[in-house]
């Protein structure tokens, strides 16, 4: 239920990876990367399976060797999702990638990363272009603010927007001019204002689907907030169709704090949205208690609802009219709303259990009109992908 205009999403094409599609109408996707040697096959393979489990939609890993390239070969068979090679220096590597099979036959990679500046060279970028082109394989042209080239930070001095656009754009121009089209865009800074300006210049110039990120974000802790300032401030612009949380240490907890980012910007709901009231003077209720009750009995639901708690009767009665079910409650009591309406009055020992009833009731209300939508949305997909193959 949304509360006020969103920006509508930059209009870009559709990328397929594999099976699953990119860009477009489509949802934005998060994606993560492998921490482990590419070439230790059963470790990359376990991780990939653990970030399935969390929700991870496209996973990303590194291959700066051959010997990677063979555990790419090992693992893709045994994946749900699909499968990028991320390309360092080595312009060998992409072209190996490309041409890598799994024992069933299938290709290796589903897509490739690479940074064009990193290369060694426009030739060099060609070759992997024409090889991409070939295949098939779409590719992720990142562009970062370390790696910029020589004559664009002649030109403007630093790695500022304007260069690292320009640079993008003009790789996509090359590959353009190879007849191919099958990419993905990055445009990846530490600095958030940075990354901000970066993806709003580029979406005025260009409609190729765009990855979003912070790099370098740092710790678990800080690296989460950074992200989410960076790639909230860029998706509530309407840009953005993957967004990655790059978080140092395990990769798992940076699919959680992806689908919390879009949740939060209102992109892509995908679990309920539980809110409460501040701490402060005029709680007379166990607020905290009540909320991490609710928190704990709805976290294996996956209904896009919004659930407002608030432990004051000074504020509550118009705040929980802006979710779709609230508690406004004071001295021991309070009142259910439902889209504005108030439909029950309960005691403070009954709140948990009333509202969970309240909740589990309206997603059968919703279910059906969901269950629609989404295989409305698979027909569309599996159309879109026949025209793409």
């Amino acid at each position: 239920m949304a509360y006020a205009t969103t920006t509508p999403r930059h209009k870009t094409k559709e990328v397929g990876i594999g099976d699953h599609l990119i860009g477009g109408e489509n949802p934005i996707s998060v994606q993560s990367m492998t921490t482990t040697n590419t070439f230790d096959a059963q470790a990359t393979l376990e991780q990939i399976q653990r970030l399935e489990e969390a929700g991870c939609e496209v996973v990303r890993v590194t291959v700066p060797k051959k010997e990677d390239v063979a555990g790419c070969e090992a693992i893709r068979d045994h994946m749900k999702i699909p499968l990028i090679a991320d390309i360092h220096y080595d312009y060998r590597m992409a072209l190996a990638c490309l041409e890598a099979r799994t024992p069933s036959g299938r290709r290796a990679v589903d897509k490739i990363r690479i940074n064009p500046g990193n290369l060694g060279g426009e030739e060099r970028f060609k070759e992997v272009v024409r090889k991409a082109r070939d295949a098939g394989v779409p590719m992720r042209i990142g562009v970062n603010s370390g790696s910029l080239e020589k004559d664009l930070i002649d030109k403007y001095g630093f790695p500022c927007p304007e260069a690292m656009v320009e640079s993008a754009l003009r790789y996509i121009e090359t590959a353009e001019s190879l007849g191919y089209k099958l990419m993905i865009v990055s445009l990846k800074a530490s600095h958030v204002p940075t990354a901000v300006e970066c993806y709003t210049q580029y979406a005025r110039q260009c409609d190729y689907p765009t990855h979003v990120g912070i790099t370098e974000a740092g710790s678990k802790d800080y690296g989460t907030l950074k992200s989410s300032a960076g790639i909230g401030a860029i998706v509530l612009r309407g840009i953005g169709d993957t967004i990655r949380v790059s978080l140092l240490g395990d990769p798992v907890p940076e699919i959680a704090a992806g689908f919390d980012i879009l949740r939060a910007c209102d992109r892509r709901v995908t679990k309920p949205e539980v809110v409460a009231c501040p701490t402060c003077g005029r709680l007379d209720i166990d607020l905290e208690r009540i909320v991490a009750e609710v928190e704990e009995r709805m976290k294996n639901l996956s209904n896009p609802i919004r659930v407002s708690i608030l432990g004051c009767l000074v504020n509550g009665f118009g705040e929980a009219k802006e979710a779709d079910l609230g508690i406004a409650a004071g001295a021991g009591k309070g009142i259910i709303f439902k889209r504005g309406i108030p439909i029950r009055h309960v005691k403070e020992a009954e709140m948990v259990d009333a509202l969970l009833e309240e909740v589990h009731r309206f997603d059968e209300e919703v279910k059906p009109l969901a269950s629609y939508l989404e295989k409305e949305k698979q027909k569309q997909n599996k159309a879109s992908l026949t025209v793409l193959n």
